[in-house]
């Protein structure tokens, strides 16, 4: 693949890319499979069992074929376990699908900041070849001395520097989101396709509108759990069978027997006891999981509000700004090439103004994420 040109990738391209290709969503799906196949097995019926005899005792000949029977309150106990499992693993499913998102946006966003702090040091860079090249004419004129031009020479260099080392953590950027999406990631194959720009969708963090997905698998499980301790108690009188079959071989009858044989389990020595312990104990687990779900989903919400709240009031105070920094620096690039501002003075200017633009790009990049983590966490039963 040397030589080929990098493809245009957006955003939603990337996310449907992580969604369908990722690895946490390829182990879900397995983790699904799994539950599914679970409730399987727990709708089958037992199969039967056909055995044959033969005693030197008249009858000589025996044949039965032997039908266990499912108790039906163990059946649908059973069943409705392994049902609630099923629905719990849906929802975790749901809820990887909704971090595989996740993970896609928040990685092209990083991108997107890395790719404009390029940018930026780029353009910085041309700016201090300009001030450098404005220094040496102001120089020749008589107008500005040799320190000034040897600090246009050192902002110049530095400048270089930056863009290059900014340049790279672009690339790594781009390569980063290359991986998550299981592609080649040792050398660049896409290009951002969109913009970084200040857009927050809207996000429900009513958290009395309905379950999130974390809440409802711990919930389910939960519930699961209790039905299995439910099936580990009816099972101490195990599983009896019907046995039907016929005789044959005595010499005083012509014509071979019915038999049948009905079997059922005494719990004498065992009544399921460590399987109940065990699921007692699979209970008052889930029980913890289920109230750690709930402080963990309510905080994980709670801090990405804060957080996006925060980063959208920080990006909006930072536009002001960055014009009044913008503004200055016209000025004092202006005032210098007149004779009328000092050197230092203009590469102070340059400086607030960038830094002003770097920590716009960078809050617009944190309320990104933080509106992805918001969609995250407050996902809920039936979004998906």
């Amino acid at each position: 693949m040397q030589g080929q040109a990098p493809k245009p990738l957006t955003l939603r391209e990337a996310v449907d890319s992580a969604v369908t290709r990722g690895t946490r969503v390829a182990l879900a799906r397995a983790d699904s499979a799994t539950a599914r196949a679970g409730l399987t097995a727990a709708r089958e019926w037992p199969n039967p069992t056909l055995s044959f005899q033969y005693t030197r005792d008249t009858p000589h000949y025996h044949g039965f074929v032997e039908f266990p029977i499912d108790y039906p309150w163990l059946r649908s106990a059973r069943i409705h376990s392994a049902s609630l499992a099923n629905r719990s693993a849906g929802y975790r499913f749901a809820f990887e699908r909704a971090a595989a998102r996740f993970d896609a946006e928040t990685t092209y966003v990083r991108a997107q900041v890395a790719q404009e702090h390029a940018r930026l040091s780029h353009l910085n860079g041309v700016y201090a070849d300009s001030l450098l090249r404005l220094a040496h004419v102001r120089r020749e004129a008589g107008d500005a001395s040799e320190l000034d031009v040897e600090l246009a020479t050192v902002t110049a260099g530095q400048a270089a520097n930056a863009a290059a080392a900014d340049s790279l953590a672009a690339v790594g950027a781009v390569l980063d989101l290359q991986a998550l999406l299981g592609m080649p990631s040792d050398q660049v194959l896409v290009v951002l396709a969109d913009s970084l720009t200040l857009v927050v969708p809207a996000a429900n963090t009513d958290t009395a509108a309905g379950r999130t997905l974390q809440v409802a698998a711990a919930e389910e499980t939960l519930a699961s759990e209790r039905s299995a301790l439910s099936v580990a108690k009816r099972a101490a009188f195990a599983t009896p069978s019907i046995s039907l079959g016929v005789e044959g071989g005595d010499p005083t009858q012509p014509y071979p027997l019915p038999a049948a044989t009905v079997v059922f389990p005494f719990p004498l020595f065992n009544q399921n006891g460590g399987q109940v312990a065990t699921e007692a104990a699979n209970v008052s687990r889930a029980q913890a999981e289920l109230a750690r779900a709930r402080r963990e989903s309510a905080a994980a919400i709670a801090a990405a509000t804060r957080e996006l709240n925060a980063a959208l009031l920080r990006a909006q105070r930072d536009r002001g700004l960055l014009e009044s920094a913008n503004r200055v620096a016209a000025m004092s690039l202006t005032a210098f090439a007149e004779g009328a501002q000092a050197l230092p003075s203009v590469l102070e200017a340059r400086k607030s103004a960038r830094d002003a633009l770097v920590q716009y790009v960078d809050d617009v990049g944190a309320a990104a994420a933080a509106a992805a983590a918001v969609r995250l966490f407050t996902s809920r039963v039936g979004d998906q």
